[in-house]
């Protein structure tokens, strides 16, 4: 089979992704981030457009389920604006959710994010606090009409020890992989151990290291750690340079420069990951093309800038994709 990336709106030939920003959010919400929520399709569709105007062509959106991704959206929004969007499934961290959901969710988890990939995101529980317990829920249709399936498989380790929630997590983010070839995007706290989440996912699973994305590398200081997991052959979201004045946006720079001596060029990936409203107001992913690929290509040379923005996801997200 031919490797595709699996969009909103089907699959797509990775010589067609383009300009591609990586690791970032249309829509999320989360209980420890009130009154920031990403939540208006208006908006959103305001954002694609401003990048598809800088030369965006792809969007790759990581809120994983529950945390209001707005699937009845995405696929209209990539049609009007003609950006590229991949959507994705899993779970984050347990304290993005209700807790009274989460042991219902844990049944069938595997099951879940390889219906997402292979027949279409399901519909998401509601915001309000859940009523007096019942029979068990029948299986959730699809989100909208239009099969929108996910491209890619979210979770998150934890900043310290790694919790229940997050074994089971990743162990059904390794079982949907193994079933459909879908990548795995990790999210990265600043404590994390990342040799910890690759020994998971790729030593106990059996993920592939070519089919994992960790994200927010600049929050790990240590340059021995990211040449070690580049030489794995994990990729890295650079994802928090976009930010105007982040501590991340300077230190990028040196992040880059060491992984390309070191020969890791074809391991990086840039996003600009807006979380919150607060964060949208610095235009993040138009910033990403008009600021930091600039910068980028005056100091690195365009050839790398193209190989992180448009070649390297180009080969991290494209997939032969299996369906059980």
């Amino acid at each position: 089979m031919t490797p595709t990336i699996r969009t909103v709106l089907g699959d797509l030939d990775p010589a067609e992704l383009g300009a591609t920003d990586s690791h970032d959010h249309l829509f999320i919400r989360s209980p420890l981030l009130p009154g920031e929520e990403l939540d208006d399709p208006a908006a959103a569709e305001v954002v694609l457009r401003a990048f598809a105007a800088a030369g965006g062509r792809s969007f790759v959106q990581w809120t994983p389920y529950g945390m209001g991704r707005g699937a009845d959206s995405l696929a209209r929004l990539s049609r009007v604006t003609g950006v590229h969007v991949v959507a994705a499934t899993g779970l984050h961290q347990a304290a993005h959710y209700d807790p009274d959901t989460l042991p219902a969710l844990y049944d069938g988890l595997s099951e879940r994010f390889i219906a997402e990939l292979t027949t279409g995101l399901t519909a998401e529980p509601a915001t309000e606090p859940p009523g007096p317990p019942g029979p068990p829920a029948a299986p959730e249709a699809p989100a909208s009409p239009e099969a929108v399936r996910a491209g890619l498989i979210k979770v998150a380790c934890d900043p310290g020890t790694t919790t229940a929630h997050t074994r089971r997590v990743m162990a059904a983010a390794a079982d949907a992989h193994h079933a459909t070839g879908a990548p795995i995007a990790v999210h990265l706290e600043p404590r994390a151990h990342p040799h910890l989440v690759l020994n998971r996912l790729h030593v106990r699973h059996g993920v592939p290291p070519h089919r994992i994305i960790l994200g927010h590398l600049t929050r790990l200081p240590d340059v021995r750690v990211h040449r070690e997991l580049a030489a794995e052959g994990v990729y890295f979201a650079l994802d928090s340079p976009s930010r105007a004045g982040h501590p991340a946006d300077h230190q990028a720079f040196d992040v880059i420069a060491d992984l390309v001596e070191a020969g890791h060029a074809s391991r990086l990936l840039l996003g600009a990951d807006t979380t919150t409203r607060t964060a949208r107001r610095a235009d993040g992913p138009t910033e990403l093309l008009n600021d930091l690929v600039p910068r980028l290509a005056r100091t690195f040379g365009p050839e790398l800038s193209g190989l992180f923005l448009t070649a390297n996801p180009a080969a991290a997200f494209a997939t032969d994709w299996r369906t059980p």
